[in-house]
């Protein structure tokens, strides 16, 4: 049977291809809306651009819904150095028609979890509709099956700050009250998704599909400017996709069950996600934490799946 899962986004071209790699995959995911979230631009984009998305994939009947509009504590910080200033600048595409629905996405996110036995979770954007969720209904901790994140860092540390990735830094507290939940987390932090970079040939492939194709091409044609500028790398790290596609194959990753903390307090280091990686410590292990990734298998499923769109 399909997981059937809510993606909690910020669209962000990489959110947008995780979007479509979910979206062409009925057979393994069943998409029970989408609810957006402030991060990489602000709430107003990232609910346009998702429902952007579903209409290049010829899927309007999935629900979009509009959540909280900034951090639980914080001043919102966005990526528009990244992603440009819509949030999907590579191409352009018209303004969605399909509307954006009335239901806040937290509401929708405790509603679909006390409804429906063993809903997933995939938050790739900050946290705060997800610990929001949690915050307001506490129940709903021991029905959902799991949480996928896209966030956080070990290895490579962080690319926002030189401690924190983006989507932890956002909103550190969102991450806290998450990473403290006693649900299911599985963790796709930075350390998997720079194993999966967007070189040339990767990218034509995708190119060679045909109009989604080369949307997906235009996309990672500018947002990958950035990271290869500031790591050095032949392409760039495609963050998002790597939730859906353990949903889809888990075989093309592995990590290990460990320990996970979320720094709240310090100016140096906030956001870290301090990850007892080498299990020295005697704190409860909280999440499976992804290190590393079959990355020419995770290309080959992407270009297969999003050749049906």
């Amino acid at each position: 049977m399909p997981r059937k899962i809510i993606i909690d986004t910020d669209p962000g071209q990489d959110d947008a291809v995780a979007l479509l790699l979910a979206l062409a995959s009925p057979e393994d995911i069943e998409v029970l809306g989408i609810t957006c979230v402030a991060g990489n631009v602000p709430l107003p984009l990232t609910a346009k651009n998702a429902r952007i998305v579903c209409e290049l994939a010829g899927r309007t009947d999935v629900r979009v819904f509009a959540g909280c509009n900034a951090p639980l504590r914080r001043k919102l910080v966005t990526a528009e150095h990244v992603h440009g200033k819509t949030g999907l600048d590579g191409i352009t595409l018209p303004d969605p028609r399909m509307p954006l629905q009335d239901q806040h996405a937290v509401d929708v996110i405790i509603e679909t979890s006390r409804a429906e036995a063993d809903v997933t979770l995939v938050p790739i954007g900050p946290l705060a509709n997800i610990a929001t969720a949690l915050t307001r209904a506490p129940d709903i901790a021991g029905r959902i099956a799991e949480i996928v994140i896209m966030g956080g860092a070990y290895f490579q540390v962080g690319n926002i700050t030189p401690t924190a990735e983006f989507n932890i830094f956002v909103d550190p507290e969102a991450a806290e009250i998450v990473f403290r939940s006693g649900v299911k987390l599985t963790v796709m932090p930075l350390d998997v998704t720079h194993k999966v970079l967007t070189t040339r040939p990767r990218i034509e492939a995708l190119r060679a599909l045909g109009p989604v194709g080369e949307v997906v091409a235009s996309w990672t044609d500018f947002f990958e400017r950035f990271d290869m500028e500031k790591y050095g790398s032949e392409g760039a790290p495609l963050h998002d996709p790597c939730t859906i596609a353990w949903l889809i194959d888990p075989t093309l990753f592995s990590g290990r069950q460990i320990n996970v903390e979320i720094e709240t307090v310090s100016d140096l280091t906030l956001g870290m996600t301090v990850a007892d990686w080498w299990g020295v410590t005697d704190r409860a292990k909280n999440a499976y934490f992804v290190g590393s990734c079959d990355a020419d298998g995770f290309y080959a499923l992407l270009t297969e799946r999003l050749a049906r769109l």
